[in-house]
């Protein structure tokens, strides 16, 4: 197996974009639904795009970075949240599973380089942006708050579902246009699977 190509100045600089762009789709703050323990935020969207436009590894790492950030006590998170005390939280496994989120739809958007469709990109917002996050956060909402998985999927899956259905397609038509106008971007990540 091949050693991975470097990093370069071009793809950290990216990242990093991604990272701050998170940080910004908190900005608007959070709305709780129904009082439950888990807020409605934008950040989500960036997490997903992160993984359909920087890729797998690339968006992985923007999340990633995201999330060492708010761990160290910035307060990146919606509501101005950040240190470790969102670990404590009952949305800590929505938050852990950001980075599975963004590699699990940078990997699928991937497999359909250079132009992947706009339905590819919602099926793999879908699948990584929504199917992961929840499988992740909704067992530690329930662990977290102290609800039975029937009470943690209902509050903490399906009254977001159609938000973040819209999220995946924002997503996705954004994506999608971003690969139609720099095809080089497609063309960089399959030279560093490549190298």
């Amino acid at each position: 197996m091949g050693r991975r190509a470097p990093l370069s100045a071009q793809d950290l600089a990216r990242i990093a974009v991604f990272a701050a762009l998170i940080a910004v789709l908190g900005l608007p703050g959070t709305v709780v639904l129904f009082g439950g323990a888990v807020p409605v935020t934008a950040q989500t969207l960036g997490v997903m795009l992160a993984g359909a436009v920087l890729g797998a590894r690339r968006g992985f790492l923007a999340v990633l970075t995201f999330c060492v950030l708010v761990l160290a006590g910035l307060p990146l998170l919606a509501g101005g949240r950040g240190g470790l005390g969102v670990l404590a939280s009952p949305s800590a496994g929505y938050f852990l599973a950001f980075p599975l989120a963004a590699l699990v739809v940078g990997l699928m958007v991937q497999r359909r380089l250079p132009r992947p469709g706009i339905p590819w990109v919602f099926l793999a917002c879908v699948v990584g942006g929504i199917g992961v996050v929840y499988a992740v956060g909704v067992p530690v909402l329930a662990w977290r708050a102290d609800l039975d998985l029937r009470a943690a999927v209902v509050t903490g899956a399906l009254v977001f579902l159609p938000g973040d259905l819209l999220k995946a397609a924002v997503a996705a038509v954004v994506a999608s246009g971003v690969h139609r106008a720099y095809p080089a971007l497609a063309e960089e990540r399959t030279a560093a699977r490549q190298g």
